[in-house]
C-alpha cells in the first residue's frame, strides 16, 4: 500500500534522490494475489429465466440416460447398431441404403436450428446444449465441494494444504464419475445398455468397447470441467457464424444503455443523476463466459439469461424497473419492434425446415419394410429342358427390415407365362438377409423375344407390403 513517504516521493522525486532511497515501496502494490484470477467461476444464479434453464437442462440430461433402457417390442428401442449396420428407432429399423433419411433429418434441424436463431438468437447454446447442460453440472458440484465464487477463488490462491486437497481431491473423483457415466450413456446407444452398464462396472468389457467408453469419458470430463466456457468462445463453429442469421428483429440477451448510462454505485432510494445501472457487476459474475453484456451485443453471449436475473434481482432491490437487461431486439429497444412473421430470414428459413420435413415424410411414406436384389446367374444364361422349356437361374437377396419374422410369397411375372420351380413361401427372420436361389420356367414356343423382361414380386402374408423388380429372361430366340 502506498504510505505518506511514498506520496511524498511520487510528488517530489528530487527528495528521494536527497535521501539516496530508492522508493521500493511502490512495487509491492503490485501483487500478484491482488489480481484477478483468469480463471471464470460462475456466481450462483436463481431466477425465472434459469429456473427455464434447469428445468431443460435436467431433463435432458434423465433422457439421455433413460432413453436406452427403454425397450419396444421385446428389444432396446433406440440402438445404433453398427455391427448389424442397422438403426433401429422403436418399431422402425433404418440400414444403411436407408440412411439418406437421416441425412434429411439432420438437414432439416440445422435449418430448424437457425429458424430458431433468426427470432430468439442463440438460445440453443443457453438452453439446449449438451455443453451448458454438463458445464453447469459440473459447476454445481464444485460449488457444492469447494464454495460459493469468492471461496473458490480464495481457495485458488491458498497454498496447498490437506483442506485443499481433499476438496479438489473429491470434486475430481466427482466430475470422474460424472464423466464415466456419461461414457457409458453415449455408448449405450450403440451396444445394448443393460449388457454395457454390467460390463464396464465388473470390468468384462471388451478392449474397444472399454476404450470408446473411457475415450468420450475423458472428453466429458476435459469439456466441461476444465475447458468450458473455451469450447464455446473457441472450438464450436455456432458461435461463429450464429451472427449472420441476426437482424434487427432477432431478440437477444440485451442491454438497454439508454437507461442504464451513465452508470455508477448509489444508495437504495438514493437520489442520483446516473442512470439505471448501479454497476455491481453482477451481470459479469453470474456469465459462463465472464463477459459483460454492457459493452453490446457479443459473440461470446450465449443467451442462458444468467445476467437478466441477476439485474432483474437488483433493479427490484433498488425500487427500479425490471428488464434493464433483457430478450429483446435492436429495434425493440428503439419501440420500432415488428412481427417476427415479416422478417424475411425467418420466413426463408421456416419454409426451408417445412420442405425438409415434407422430404422426410414423403422418404418415411415411400419406405418399404423389405428389400429385393435379384442377381442372374452369371455362368449359364438359360437351359433347355426335354420338354421344350426353358429355365433361367436367379440368386433373390430378400431383406426383411422388420423387427419381427415374416412369412412372403414370391411371384413372377410377365408378358410370357413364366412358372417357378420350387418353394415360393418363405419365413425370414426379423432383420435378417435371405439369399435364395430360384429357377424360373418358361414355354419356349410362347417366348416373343430375347431377352424377354420378367418381374419378381416378393409380398408379405396377410399384408400389403410387397416389392417389386425386373429382370431379364434369356432364351435361344
Amino acid at each position: 500500500m502506498l504510505n505518506n513517504n511514498n506520496i511524498s516521493a511520487i510528488k517530489n522525486p528530487n527528495s528521494q534522490r536527497q535521501n539516496n532511497r530508492i522508493p521500493i515501496k511502490l512495487i509491492p502494490t503490485l501483487q500478484v494475489d491482488s489480481l484477478p484470477s483468469d480463471k471464470i467461476h460462475m456466481r450462483q444464479q436463481k431466477g425465472y429465466f434459469q429456473r427455464i434453464r434447469t428445468g431443460m437442462n435436467s431433463l435432458l440430461v434423465a433422457l439421455f440416460f433413460l432413453l436406452p433402457f427403454i425397450s419396444y417390442q421385446g428389444r432396446q428401442a433406440i440402438l445404433f447398431n453398427i455391427s448389424e449396420q442397422q438403426f433401429i428407432f422403436f418399431g422402425t429399423t433404418l440400414w444403411p441404403q436407408d440412411f439418406t433419411i437421416l441425412a434429411w433429418v439432420l438437414i432439416a434441424a440445422a435449418f430448424l436450428l437457425f429458424f430458431a436463431t433468426v427470432f430468439w438468437g442463440r438460445v440453443w447454446c443457453g438452453y439446449l446444449c449438451p455443453q451448458t447442460a454438463w458445464t453447469f453440472m459440473f459447476v454445481w458440484i464444485e460449488e457444492r465441494i469447494e464454495g460459493s465464487r469468492n471461496k473458490r477463488f480464495a481457495l485458488d490462491k491458498a497454498p496447498m494444504s490437506f483442506k485443499k486437497f481433499s476438496k479438489r481431491t473429491s470434486k475430481h473423483l466427482a466430475w470422474g464419475v460424472i464423466a464415466l457415466l456419461t461414457g457409458c450413456g453415449f455408448i449405450a446407444y450403440f451396444i445394448p445398455a443393460r449388457e454395457l452398464y454390467v460390463d464396464i462396472l465388473s470390468f468384462d468389457a471388451s478392449f474397444w468397447v472399454a476404450t470408446w467408453v473411457w475415450f468420450f469419458a475423458i472428453c466429458t470430463y476435459l469439456n466441461a470441467g476444465w475447458m468450458r466456457e473455451q469450447m464455446c468462445l473457441h472450438c464450436c463453429p455456432y458461435s461463429r457464424f450464429q451472427s449472420v442469421m441476426f437482424d434487427a428483429n432477432t431478440k437477444t440477451v440485451t442491454y438497454d444503455a439508454t437507461r442504464g448510462e451513465s452508470r455508477g454505485p448509489r444508495k437504495r432510494k438514493q437520489a442520483t443523476d446516473l442512470g439505471d445501472c448501479v454497476d455491481c457487476n453482477l451481470c459479469v459474475d453470474v456469465c459462463p463466459t465472464g463477459i459483460d453484456i454492457r459493452n453490446g451485443l457479443q459473440y461470446e453471449c450465449i443467451n442462458c439469461g444468467a445476467c437478466v436475473d441477476a439485474c432483474n434481482q437488483t433493479m427490484e432491490k433498488f425500487g427500479y424497473k425490471t428488464n434493464l437487461i433483457s430478450y429483446t431486439s435492436e429495434n425493440g429497444l428503439v419501440d420500432k419492434a415488428v412481427p417476427f412473421y415479416e422478417s424475411y430470414k425467418f420466413l426463408g428459413y421456416g419454409i426451408a425446415a417445412l420442405i425438409m420435413l415434407s422430404v422426410i415424410g414423403i422418404n418415411i411414406s415411400n419406405r418399404t419394410a423389405i428389400e429385393l436384389n435379384i442377381i442372374r446367374d452369371r455362368q449359364t444364361l438359360y437351359r433347355e429342358t426335354l420338354t421344350d422349356e426353358v429355365e433361367n437361374s436367379f440368386t433373390l437377396k430378400i431383406r426383411n427390415k422388420t423387427q419381427q419374422a415374416r412369412h412372403y410369397q414370391i411371384y413372377v411375372s410377365g408378358n410370357t407365362s413364366y412358372r417357378l420351380a420350387g418353394n415360393s413361401r418363405l419365413l425370414i427372420n426379423a432383420g435378417e438377409q435371405l439369399d435364395y436361389p430360384v429357377t424360373v420356367l418358361a414355354d419356349l414356343k410362347a417366348l416373343e423375344s430375347n431377352p424377354s423382361a420378367i418381374t419378381f414380386t416378393v409380398s408379405e402374408q396377410h399384408n400389403n407390403n410387397h416389392v417389386t423388380q425386373q429382370s431379364n429372361f434369356f432364351s435361344p430366340l
